[in-house]
């Protein structure tokens, strides 16, 4: 058997396995090296060449990058400016939200910026009363236009660039990919307002993504921590002052609760061994007793003006809220603890205890399965502490800081450390993958993200996706299937003119990317298009940009790209509903691949 119907048994073999979706797509991509090895087609070094692959690592370095935007509450600044700024305009709020997802997108990658946004919109169309399914395909789609913006917007545009650099071309640089997209963009936005409203279904969702943005109001009013709450700052000729940190006792005051300990220069709880003066004890009780405590102990009164200045107190930028349960068997049933008190590990502290939602007060408590605690302290502590098998958290810290802390700490040097990145892309100072690790890099090394954290951010399965499907256009192109199909596609389009050649490219490109991932779509069809281009004597830039433009154009089912299925269920869609509005964007991505592209990179 040849290698070419070795090559093509394969390719049909991996879009059959593709579309019928039983199998993991990491598992497929990777069997695809193995095959190819194993068959003869390419070579050991060959087969596994992909996996450390420039444009493979890049598109991790992006994961990370993404991740420290996310964490730090720099993409809930910008969701949270989006519906300060939408009113009740439907028009605005289409042509403000679809803008600001292409903008991450360009940044991020496509499915960085849906699954960061993706709970805004929810909670926005709540607040507005509209339907979630007529804002969140729009979001998808914009963020498909938005992925041609910039190189970093998806990994095909890595590797047509990768492509054309392997072809002696000059690459496509950071934003030459915004020539096809803003056009793309524009014409998105100006679709969904004009005849989005008809052509999309008007339901809420099966499964509503959880609005976390009011959180610490939510847990100040459920445990009742606004009600007798006073912050007591320690003067300087105060007791208090240099003493250790747990030696406040407040045994000798009936009725008062230690709630928190702060730190008087930053917010959030004290991490020094001592106290000093300006920090703040803040307890709850009867106001004669507190007043007591601060004459005894020479301390300044400074009460809340409102809960709000309570939720800031507890819940902000350094310093946050859990609440955890104790679950069967857990090694802190009968534990001894009191609102007050500090954790063993010495950088949590305890705020309230309650059992079948009532609260136990302030005396000590042993510990039953099914009781629930609210602590306080930093977001590294409570990320730290909080993944033990002891508790069950109900809400993760992680997630609730990225939708609930606005521009949290680090915010200002991650997105530093982005627009950094994007000089040195644009500059082409240092190559692409080299750029991205310096960000990630940075992201971990200025404590943006932990080296944890950056490890789950990275999509395992895209990077292997990509990775292991590389040697496939690699065996496309040695054993002349490339060519073969690319003779086929020039003879079907004649002498007609490389217009419909793109044209056919398209055809070829969309039909397949409907059905698998676009990624591996353009790492099938990018050599067929090089090929295609040989045999027909034209160049190869505008072949490979309109793969690009054609890649990106995955709107007809919600199988084409994980943000796709992402919006089904919150958006109630079903199957039939993508391709309405689809099919005039897919239009428009076709006319713009075909005749808009070689305007700009000629035959």
């Amino acid at each position: 058997m040849s290698q070419v119907t070795l090559t093509f048994a394969i390719v049909i073999a991996i879009v059959v396995l593709f579309i019928w979706d039983r199998i993991p797509v990491v598992l497929v991509s990777l069997a695809t090296a193995l095959a190819l090895y194993f068959t003869g087609v390419t070579t050991l070094q060959q087969s596994l060449s992909g996996l450390g692959d420039p444009a493979v690592i890049f598109i991790a370095s992006l994961f990370v990058v993404s991740a420290g935007l996310d964490i730090t509450g720099v993409t809930a600044w910008a969701g949270q400016g989006l519906i300060a700024r939408a009113g009740e305009s439907r028009a605005r709020l289409l042509v403000l939200m679809m803008g600001l997802v292409a903008v991450l997108t360009a940044l991020i990658s496509v499915n960085g910026a849906v699954a960061a946004l993706l709970p805004v919109v929810v909670v926005m169309a709540v607040r507005l009363k509209r339907a979630p399914s007529q804002l969140l395909m729009p979001l998808v789609f914009a963020a498909h236009a938005g992925s041609l913006l910039a190189l970093t917007g998806t990994p095909v545009n890595l590797l047509v660039s990768e492509a054309a650099m392997d072809h002696g071309l000059p690459p496509f640089r950071l934003f030459s990919f915004a020539i096809a997209g803003i056009p793309l963009l524009l014409g998105t936005i100006a679709i969904v307002v004009l005849f989005g409203q008809r052509l999309l279904p008007t339901r809420s969702g099966r499964s509503l993504p959880s609005d976390l943005s009011q959180h610490a109001r939510t847990l100040v009013e459920q445990y009742r921590l606004d009600d007798g709450l006073f912050q007591l700052r320690i003067r300087s000729n105060s007791p208090l002052a240099g003493a250790a940190r747990d030696t406040v006792d407040l045994s000798r005051y009936p009725g008062l609760t230690l709630v928190a300990v702060h730190d008087g220069d930053r917010d959030g709880p004290v991490q020094r061994a001592v106290l000093a003066e300006g920090d703040l004890l803040i307890i709850r009780g009867d106001a004669e007793t507190a007043g007591a405590l601060a004459a005894d102990l020479h301390l300044a009164f400074r009460t809340p003006d409102a809960p709000d200045d309570v939720t800031g107190t507890l819940f902000n930028r350094t310093s946050g809220l859990a609440e955890v349960v104790i679950p069967p068997r857990s090694p802190l049933i009968g534990l001894a603890v009191f609102p007050g008190m500090v954790t063993p590990s010495g950088d949590l502290l305890i705020l309230a205890v309650q059992r079948r939602g009532q609260d136990l007060g302030p005396d000590e408590t042993i510990l039953a399965a099914g009781d629930t605690l609210l602590l306080q302290g930093t977001w590294e502590a409570l990320d730290r502490n909080l993944n033990e098998p002891e508790v069950l958290v109900v809400d993760s810290p992680e997630l609730v800081r990225r939708q609930a802390v606005p521009m949290g700490r680090g915010a200002k040097t991650a997105i530093a450390i982005l627009l950094g990145m994007v000089v040195l892309l644009a500059t082409n100072l240092v190559p692409s993958v080299i750029a991205g690790l310096l960000a990630a890099v940075a992201m971990v090394l200025f404590r943006v993200v932990t080296v944890e954290q950056a490890y789950r951010s990275i999509n395992w399965t895209t990077v292997i996706l990509v990775g292991a499907m590389m040697p496939l256009s690699t065996a496309m192109t040695n054993s002349g299937a490339a060519n073969m199909l690319a003779d086929g596609l020039v003879h079907l389009v004649g002498d007609r003119s490389p217009y419909a050649l793109l044209a056919g490219l398209f055809v070829l490109t969309a039909i397949l990317g409907q059905l698998i991932s676009n990624t591996a779509t353009a790492l099938i069809i990018i050599p067929i298009g090089l090929a295609a281009a040989h045999t027909m004597g034209v160049s190869a830039q505008p072949v490979l940009m309109s793969i690009a433009v054609a890649s990106a154009g995955a709107f007809l089912t919600p199988v084409a790209t994980p943000v796709n299925l992402m919006v089904m269920s919150p958006g109630g869609y079903v199957f039939s509903d993508y391709w309405k509005l689809g099919l005039p964007l897919l239009i428009l991505f076709g006319l713009v691949a075909t005749f808009w592209v070689p305007l700009f990179w000629p035959f």
